[in-house]
């Protein structure tokens, strides 16, 4: 038996990516591959070259120490010639590439200490492109390229930018390396925010993570694997521009993530927003 574990994109609420992470390694679940796409692609990309599980310990302490101006520094003379039409991205991504190089424990992706799959999209066709060798830090780069925030990245003489918006939650992606069992860890996204985003970035995020995360259920039923999906944390009042509340968001999916394990790893139904409502909840507790 292989087991696979894909992380799916949602900006900041990756983070609850590390508890979920933390519950598995807890009960026993450890990972022949690796498959990230977007902010889970940073996660993959970490993990990969990091001893399991210590090293999700270890991404956890960078998750609580990042803040938004690590990864989203916004530079107003940048964002108007954005908006001039001279740049075809807000927001640099060179702290980004240096943080990736400072934590990242190989510079190839064929070298990782566990095999890791980033997803990516061609710019120019909209088509899957799935990195498994080359540099790794542009490798991640390119997944986390949110399309109009930060500039694509060439790889291979192409424009490759966030891999979310070909493949959110890549299952195919591990179904086709021949794996048994999948674990889908999903970010989810904002489903309880008090008011509005108050920026453009926060609203943007929040959209696409809102509109991403509708294709889940379909990606995830499309494979004749065995397919298990930890509920992500709902109800959640965070943004995913927000990195204030990751230390809060890890914790919670740990223990969502335990008493889901504990309960035998119950079904989980896409379009019921609150666990409550959950038949596996509904039956456990009598409700």
């Amino acid at each position: 038996m292989t087991m696979a574990i894909v992380l799916s994109g949602g900006g900041s609420l990756a983070a609850a990516q590390v508890g979920m992470l933390q519950a598995l390694a807890a009960h026993g679940v450890s990972a022949d591959l690796l498959v990230g796409t977007s902010a889970g692609a940073l996660n993959a990309a970490y993990l990969a070259g990091r001893p399991w599980p210590d090293g999700i310990d270890e991404l956890a302490g960078l998750w609580r120490s990042v803040r938004r101006e690590d990864i989203f520094p916004v530079r107003p003379l940048t964002a108007l010639r954005a908006l001039a039409g001279h740049r075809d991205h807000l927001v640099p991504s060179g702290r980004l590439r240096r943080l990736l190089q400072s934590h990242l424990a190989y510079e190839r992706l064929e070298r990782a200490a566990i095999p890791v799959r980033i997803v990516a999209t061609e710019v120019t066709t909209g088509a899957e492109v799935v990195l498994r060798e080359g540099s790794a830090v542009d490798a991640v780069l390119a997944s986390v390229a949110i399309p109009g925030i930060f500039p694509p990245v060439r790889i291979d003489a192409r424009d490759l930018m966030d891999g979310s918006v070909c493949n959110n939650v890549p299952v195919s992606v591990a179904r086709s390396t021949g794996v048994t069992d999948v674990y889908v860890l999903d970010a989810g996204y904002a489903c309880l925010l008090a008011a509005p985003p108050t920026s453009a970035l926060g609203m943007v995020l929040h959209a696409l993570t809102m509109l991403l995360h509708r294709g889940t259920e379909a990606t995830a039923a499309a494979h004749p694997i065995r397919v298990h999906i930890p509920p992500p944390l709902c109800p959640l009042a965070v943004s995913p521009a927000d990195f204030g509340h990751t230390a809060e968001l890890i914790e919670r999916a740990l223990i969502s993530t335990d008493a889901w394990l504990q309960d035998g790893c119950p079904e989980y139904v896409y379009g019921l927003a609150h666990p409550h409502d959950q038949p596996a909840y509904r039956q456990a507790h009598a409700v």
